[in-house]
């Protein structure tokens, strides 16, 4: 048998079939040398030859493909952090995206929103839809409670909301932001199929969304500055960020700032003014 320490790949595969439980899978307990799967056993799991799979913990027959890659993940019970893992050992590369859908938070991000009590904060996912958001975006950006799952939409909102529309100080640089980050957000999540419905309604709905996605522009800024009209309290700049949610390729945080010492006092007022 060849030497496995230059051979990182046949390493994880073995090191995760030695953590798995036969009789749990219907296999035969009896005794057993070492702990696990037999390997002949992973490779029925995962629809392919025992001889392929023995090579591949060997380190002999070349790169595997990325079916094999995906079918070895699906009969490992791999993460997706440990199938993006096993592609970069397999392939040199992560693996395509796959999107799925995401309507909720965990506690412990939500309590992140809410730690932040001046700026205003949202969850979105790659479709950019609203799915968590603190009590400063409620009253400064939109109260998302108030509004039926399916219209928690950011781009749903710029293009067919006209009070969100109006509140936009410059809307038209907003809108092409908005849908630029939104085409380079969803094709990185592989989320191609999931935003066409939408990107046919809104079509349909607004000529200016119409225009701008057959621009085909991409943005990939993850900052800028936002400049809000408020009725009563004037003109109110924010500065935008993005973050990643860790483990969560699905999501991002947008947190918004005050941009100057003027909006920190107007928001300061409106948020005390929410309270009262």
């Amino acid at each position: 048998m060849p030497d496995q320490s230059g051979n990182p790949l046949g390493t994880f595969l073995r090191d995760r079939r030695s953590r798995m439980d036969p009789a749990a899978f219907g296999f035969g307990g009896g005794r057993r040398r070492t702990p696990g799967l037999r390997r002949e056993e992973v490779a029925q799991r995962a629809n392919i030859s025992p001889t392929w799979y023995t090579w591949l913990e060997q380190g002999r027959g070349g790169a595997p493909s990325a079916d094999v890659l995906n079918r070895l993940a699906a009969g490992l019970m791999l993460t997706e952090p440990e199938r993006e893992h096993l592609f970069i050992l397999g392939l040199g590369r992560a693996p395509v995206a796959r999107y799925a859908a995401c309507d909720d938070v965990t506690p412990r991000l939500q309590r992140v929103l809410d730690a932040l009590p001046l700026s205003p904060a949202i969850i979105k996912t790659a479709t950019w839809d609203v799915v968590a958001w603190n009590r400063a975006a409620a009253t400064l950006l939109t109260d998302y409670a108030k509004l039926p799952r399916e219209e928690r939409n950011v781009l749903r909102l710029i293009f067919t909301n006209p009070r969100t529309r109006a509140a936009q100080a410059d809307w038209l640089n907003v809108a092409r932001y908005v849908v630029g980050a939104f085409r380079a957000d969803a094709a990185r999540a592989g989320a191609g199929v999931e935003i066409k419905q939408l990107v046919d309604e809104l079509s349909s709905a607004s000529p200016e969304f119409s225009a701008l996605w057959r621009e085909n522009d991409v943005i990939g800024r993850a900052d800028g500055l936002k400049r809000l009209r408020h009725p009563e309290h004037g003109l109110i700049e924010l500065e935008f960020s993005v973050f990643a949610v860790d483990g969560r390729p699905d999501l991002g945080m947008l947190v918004y700032n005050p941009a100057s010492r003027e909006s920190a006092r107007r928001v300061e007022a409106l948020m005390a003014q929410a309270t009262g």
